[in-house]
């Protein structure tokens, strides 16, 4: 049977969109606690799904539904336009269920993510960002794989926020008009240079991990000689391994 109109898939073709999704939290200032925050609140936060420089990302998000804690009263919100977040108060950590519901056109299910509230500092500056009662923020760099999209939507995507067009270039390669940006900014850490860095970052410490291994089978190889020349010293004898 043919396909529906508009359900016209573009075969060999895979569309990427980045965004960031995550939470900011800060302390409240003793003497400008919000009235209306319960008398246990300690931080005002905020969950958010965004562009990852801030660019719009409603022409291919239709809605984000985030699930809060059920202690909070309507403790599911449904955003239908950027910006794409939910501002709280609260005093506990807790995991936010993100749906991510795509532009009708799509024809695509929504998604769902989990993000951990994260209210207090961590690493190693942690006890000075508390003094500090600096903004913690903790966020994740995502990319949302659109396969073989239907035509409408596809034109959607390769169109952008501006609806203007883009190159195409059809065929199996992956294609990836709102990639990930070569540099990071202020405001965005996620870059290609950035991520090039923890390639070599991760690529050192495994080089640490296998010589530490080394020097240990070494170590191990030694205490074990040492060990069997004491029992031959003392005439206890070695211990026979099982084959």
């Amino acid at each position: 049977m043919p396909s529906a109109p508009g359900n016209k898939r573009v075969r060999g073709v895979s569309v990427f969109r980045p965004f960031i999704f995550g939470t900011e939290a800060k302390p409240f200032e003793p003497e400008k606690k919000p009235a209306n925050a319960p008398v246990d609140h300690t931080h005002q936060w905020r969950i958010f799904v965004k562009g990852v420089n801030d660019e719009d990302i409603s022409y291919w998000l239709k809605k984000v539904q985030f699930k809060l804690h059920e202690t909070y009263a309507q403790s599911v919100r449904t955003i239908e336009q950027p910006p794409f977040e939910v501002v709280e108060t609260g005093w506990g950590e807790f995991e936010i269920q993100v749906k991510l519901y795509f532009v009708p056109e799509s024809n695509e299910k929504p998604q769902t993510l989990w993000h951990s509230l994260k209210l207090h500092p961590y690493g190693p500056d942690a006890e000075g960002m508390r003094e500090r009662r600096e903004v913690v923020v903790s966020q994740n760099y995502e990319e949302i794989v659109f396969n073989e999209p239907v035509e409408p939507f596809y034109e959607i995507l390769t169109g952008g926020p501006s609806g203007g067009q883009l190159p195409r270039g059809k065929g199996k390669n992956a294609k990836r008009t709102a990639d990930i940006p070569l540099t990071e900014s202020p405001k965005n850490p996620y870059a290609r240079t950035t991520e090039s860095k923890e390639v070599d970052r991760l690529g050192e410490a495994i080089k640490t991990v296998e010589q530490m291994t080394k020097e240990e089978k070494e170590r191990l190889v030694e205490r074990e000689k040492r060990l069997a020349e004491l029992r031959e010293t003392e005439g206890v004898p070695a211990i026979t391994k099982k084959r």
